[in-house]
Formats: C-alpha cells, sequence, structure tokens
C-alpha cells in the first residue's frame, strides 16, 4: 500500500520554539495479553531518512529486521525502556506506559529539550514537554524511527521466550491475541509472562482465580481473585 512518507515538519516547528533536541516516542505491547509494554525512544536530527522508514505497524518483519540496523547506525541516538507484566498489572497502562517512556527517556545520552509522542493521549506528562502527533509514527521520523526500534526490540524478546512456552506461538504472535495464544491459555492457563488483571481471564472461567485486580485508588496492591 503507498504511503507518504514521514518528514521533520514537526522537530523544525518545535526547534523554531527554542526546543534544539528534539526526541521521538513510540510504543508498541499496549494491547498484548503478555509480555512487556515497551517504548522506543529516537533522535533523529535533519537528516533524510532511510528509504522505506514509517511507521512499523505497515512494515512486514522482514522488512523491519532489515531496517533496524540500519536505524541503529543512523539515528543520533536512542534508547529503549519497558514496563514489564506485572508493573502493568499493578499500575494500569497508562502509568505503566509513563514509566517505560521515563525510563527510555532517562537511558538517552543527552536530555531532549521537546518529546513528540505518538497519539492524541499524552500519557508522558511533565516535567517534560510534550507535542502529540496523531498518527506520529507515519507522519514524524523521529517517531517512525522509534516505532521500528521498538516493534524488532520487543518482537524478538517474545520469540525468545517461543521454545519455553512452545504451546503458544509468541514467535509469531509477540504476546498478542490470537487463536493460538487463546488456545494455549484455555489449556495451560497464563504464564508468568501474562498480564494478569487483563480481560482476556473473563472469558476462561478455569483460570479466573489467577485475575488480578488493582486497588479503585489505582495504588499498586493487587489481589486475587476467587
Amino acid at each position: 500500500m503507498p504511503y507518504q512518507p514521514p518528514t521533520h515538519s514537526v522537530e523544525r516547528s518545535l526547534r523554531r520554539t527554542g526546543a534544539t533536541l528534539v526526541v521521538g516516542l513510540d510504543e508498541v505491547g499496549r494491547g498484548a495479553w503478555a509480555g512487556p509494554v515497551t517504548v522506543g525512544a529516537a533522535i533523529t536530527g535533519q537528516r533524510r531518512p532511510p528509504e522505506g522508514l514509517t511507521d512499523s505497524k505497515l512494515l512486514t518483519p522482514r522488512r523491519r529486521e532489515q531496517l533496524a540496523p540500519v536505524l541503529e547506525d543512523w539515528v543520533s541516538a536512542y534508547a529503549l525502556g519497558e514496563a514489564s507484566a506485572l508493573e502493568c498489572d499493578e499500575l494500569g497502562m497508562t502509568a505503566a506506559l509513563r514509566l517505560a517512556a521515563t525510563r527510555a527517556l532517562e537511558a538517552l545520552p543527552v536530555r531532549p529539550d521537546a518529546v513528540i509522542l505518538d497519539g492524541k493521549h499524552n500519557y508522558l506528562g511533565g516535567p517534560w514537554r510534550v507535542r502529540t502527533v496523531i498518527k506520529g509514527d507515519q507522519s514524524c521520523v523521529c517517531v517512525a524511527a522509534a516505532s521500528v526500534l521498538a516493534k524488532v526490540h520487543r518482537d524478538r524478546q517474545m520469540a525468545e521466550l517461543a521454545p519455553e512456552f512452545p504451546a503458544f506461538g509468541f514467535e509469531d504472535n509477540a504476546g498478542y491475541p490470537s487463536p493460538v495464544h487463546r488456545a494455549a491459555l484455555e489449556e495451560f492457563g497464563p504464564t508468568e509472562h501474562h498480564r494478569l488483571s487483563w480481560s482476556y481471564l473473563d472469558a476462561l472461567p478455569q483460570w479466573s482465580h489467577l485475575k488480578r485486580f488493582r486497588e479503585p485508588d489505582g495504588g499498586e496492591q493487587l489481589t486475587l481473585g476467587f
């Protein structure tokens, strides 16, 4: 499917307001049943991006794998941050995203002046200066780079778990919903890498006693459902 390549227009608009160093953020794993949520952070400067760069979801797995090492050499700097499945359960997704994004930003070798965040919801907040951009992973070079780097990293992580849990098909579904994943959950129940507060457990009555519930105030204490 044809697509418009990403540009530096949002980065340039931020630089005109005094933000010398701009970073793009994108997340992967938000909708997964298993595995961490991962946030990529990429600083790209004004250089022409590698051919074919776009939102990772628009690329085939093979093309993402080919593009990732090119991006690693091309970007000015990048970093990855994660929140584990347990942290997703304890904190909820918004706070888990904030934690993963903060870890990515703090892992960068330099502190950016402004952040371009994919989507319309600013889950990062202060003290960072944030510009949200809907479909920023398609339109902004630095966000697209972060998208690919985060996606490839997390997919590899999940594929490494596949030999330990062969019935779940992590090498293909990366912990996201799929018929194979659902069938394995029904037969074997969730692994230590599954998010136990997610609604998929509602459809698995034989494993519903494992479900975790967050406190109403968003606190970290969890209880097991029985």
